[in-house]
C-alpha cells in the first residue's frame, strides 16, 4: 500500500508520520485527578494494544496529576485541553508527551504564542482539529452563501477550519503539528480528510466522532477509518465508542488488520452458522478468541498465522484449507481438528477444544 507522504513528528518515543506504522490511540474515562485509577486504566489499554493515550484536563489539579501519570505510563500521554491556555502550560510543565488543543479557542495571540513556545521548548507536538459540530458560524454562513451544496459546505468548512488552526501555531514557528478532521458522518469525514490530505503534509489523526455504541459505532468507524487507511491516508487512529475504551483499542487494531497494516498474529476466521451446524459454533468461536486474547495479554506470542473455527466439515477444512490450525463441527457434539487442511482427529467438542487449546498454547 502506498502511504501518503507526511511530515514526521514524535510523541514520546513513538514516531508518527513519514511512513511510520499507523498508531492506535484511545482516551481514559477516569477522573484524571485520580492517579491510581488513571494509571490502572492506561495499563489496561496498553495491554490491549493501545499505543498513545489521551487524558482530559479540566482543571489545574488534573494538570498536576499528569506529572505522576506520565512518569508511570508505559505509552505516551497526551493532555486534552479546551479553552484554558494555562492548563496547557501546566500540562507541558508536568511532562506530557503531546497536547490536544485548538489555538483558536484559547484567546489572544499572546496566549497562543506562550503555548507554542512552551511546546516547542519541550519538544512535544500539538494536535489541532476541526469538528463538524464546532465550525465557526460565520465560516459556515459564508460558504453556504456561495451557493455550494450542504455536504460541500461542511467539507470545505472542516478543511478551512483545520488549516486556520495550523496557521495560528505556525505564525510562531511551531510546526510539530498533527491534525484531525472529524464528523459523526463517515462519508463526510472521508471527504474532508481526503481533501486536506491532498493539500498538506501534516500527519493526520483519523476517527469518526460520536460514532455511538459498539453496534453502530464500530461499523461507522470501520467504514470511515478503513476507507482512508486503504487509500494510504492516516497516521494515528481512534475509534470513538460509547463503551469501555479497551473496546476502542481492539476495534482499531482489527480495522488495521483488515486493511493489511497489522499482522493479526494469529488471524482468526469463522464461518456463519447454518442448518448443517450441530455444535455450539458461536460459543466455540468466542472461546477461541478469548483464549488467544488472554495468551497475548499475558505476553505470550502465538506462533500460528491463521486459526479457523468452522461449523461443519464442508467448510472446514475445505473452505478453510488455508488455515494453519482449525476446528470444525463433525456431527452432533463432535468436532474435527485439522492442520493445513488435513484432519488429525475427531473428538467430543470439549475434548477437541482442549486439544486445540494445547496446539495454540504450544
Amino acid at each position: 500500500m502506498k502511504r501518503r507522504p507526511s511530515r514526521t513528528i514524535k510523541i514520546g518515543a513513538k514516531i508518527i508520520g513519514g511512513g511510520a506504522p499507523v498508531s492506535v490511540q484511545s482516551m481514559t474515562t477516569t477522573d484524571t485527578r485520580d492517579v491510581r485509577a488513571s494509571s490502572s486504566q492506561i495499563a489496561a489499554l496498553a495491554a490491549a494494544g493501545c499505543e498513545i493515550v489521551r487524558l482530559a484536563v479540566p482543571d489545574a489539579a488534573a494538570a498536576a496529576a499528569l506529572k505522576e501519570i506520565a512518569a508511570q505510563s508505559p505509552i505516551p500521554v497526551i493532555a486534552d485541553i479546551h479553552f484554558d491556555y494555562r492548563l496547557a502550560l501546566l500540562a507541558i510543565a508536568a511532562g506530557v508527551h503531546g497536547i490536544r488543543l485548538n489555538p483558536g479557542n484559547i484567546g489572544s495571540q499572546d496566549r497562543i504564542r506562550q503555548v507554542a513556545e512552551a511546546a516547542g521548548e519541550a519538544g512535544i507536538p500539538i494536535r489541532v482539529g476541526a469538528n463538524s459540530g464546532s465550525i465557526a458560524p460565520e465560516l459556515r454562513l459564508r460558504l453556504k452563501n456561495s451557493g455550494a451544496a450542504r455536504e460541500e459546505v461542511l467539507v470545505e468548512a472542516l478543511v478551512q477550519s483545520a488549516r486556520e488552526q495550523c496557521r495560528l501555531l505556525e505564525n510562531y514557528g511551531f510546526s510539530q503539528i498533527k491534525v484531525s478532521l472529524k464528523a459523526s458522518d463517515a462519508a463526510l469525514t472521508v471527504a474532508a480528510c481526503r481533501r486536506f490530505a491532498a493539500e498538506t503534509d501534516y500527519p493526520l489523526h483519523l476517527g469518526v466522532t460520536e460514532a455511538g455504541t459498539p453496534g453502530r459505532g464500530i461499523i461507522k468507524s470501520a467504514v470511515g477509518i478503513g476507507t482512508l487507511v486503504l487509500e494510504g491516508i492516516g497516521d494515528t487512529i481512534r475509534v470513538s465508542l460509547t463503551a469501555d475504551p479497551v473496546q476502542e483499542v481492539l476495534t482499531g487494531i482489527r480495522i488495521l488488520e483488515a486493511c493489511g497494516l497489522r499482522q493479526a498474529e494469529p488471524e482468526i476466521v469463522s464461518c456463519p452458522t447454518c442448518g448443517r451446524t450441530e455444535i455450539d459454533l458461536i460459543g466455540l468461536a468466542e472461546r477461541v478468541e478469548q483464549l488467544v486474547n488472554s495468551l497475548k495479554t499475558s505476553g505470550k506470542k502465538v506462533n500460528i498465522r491463521k486459526i479457523a473455527v468452522m461449523g461443519c466439515v464442508v467448510n472446514g477444512p475445505g473452505e478453510a484449507k488455508d488455515a494453519d490450525l482449525g476446528i470444525a463441527g463433525a456431527g452432533k457434539g463432535r468436532v474435527a481438528i485439522f492442520k493445513q487442511a488435513k484432519v488429525i482427529g475427531i473428538y467430543p467438542q470439549e475434548e477437541g477444544f482442549e486439544i486445540l487449546k494445547h496446539e495454540i498454547s504450544g
